[in-house]
């Protein structure tokens, strides 16, 4: 029997280390946000879409799309933002769907979904159970100003642009606390990994 658990986080919150840690472990990982740029990739439909879309003043001199410039249009413009995932969106659930179908195949115990979008995007529908990683807003908005050299209004754009940390924890079935020390978080996951007999 595999167990599909469904990870997300917000935006600096600390759900790629938790993910990490699950790899650690050893079990697998799809991690939406590393499907979300192979759809992009040179050479692909998805990346074709989007120079169609926004023009192909969005790709750097190698040909590659260049992240951080869709980055500042599609934050500061939600049409825009909707206009990206429309494209986006049913590449990578494609993508997601098919690599799921071969890890069960495999029979693993546990499968990881790490996606930033999990329930706004219904991949929970996919999962036995989700795990939400949890900061206060505060910590949120510092880490992602340190993290990626912010000024508060960039930061609060991109916050703003998902949902809310609150909303995500009032749906999942676990929440990982990471506003203090990482040995503490890292605590938690043993303690999940534990609870469902999958500590290796």
């Amino acid at each position: 029997m595999t167990l599909v658990l469904g990870l997300t986080g917000g935006i600096a919150s600390g759900k790629s280390t938790v993910s990490q840690w699950l790899s650690d472990y050893g079990y697998p990982i799809i991690d939406g946000d590393v499907i979300a740029r192979q759809v992009v990739a040179p050479g692909t439909t998805g990346l074709h879409q989007i120079v169609q879309q926004f023009s192909p003043a969005i790709l750097t001199a190698s040909g590659a799309l260049d992240r951080k410039k869709l980055g500042r249009i599609v934050f500061a413009d939600q049409a825009k933002l909707a206009q990206l995932t429309a494209i986006t969106g049913p590449l990578v659930h494609q993508a997601i769907l098919a690599k799921l179908a071969t890890l069960k195949q495999q029979q693993v115990p546990l499968i990881v979904l790490d996606i930033p979008l999990l329930f706004e995007a219904k991949y929970q529908l996919l999962c036995d159970l989700t795990m939400v990683v949890y900061v206060d807003a505060a910590t949120q908005l510092q880490r992602l100003m340190t993290r990626d050299q912010l000024d508060k209004t960039a930061a609060q754009q991109r916050i703003a642009s998902q949902w809310s940390l609150t909303a995500k924890k009032r749906l999942a079935d676990i929440v990982i606390d990471n506003n203090g020390p990482l040995a503490v978080t890292k605590q938690q996951v043993v303690n999940f990994l534990t609870q469902y007999d999958l500590l290796k």
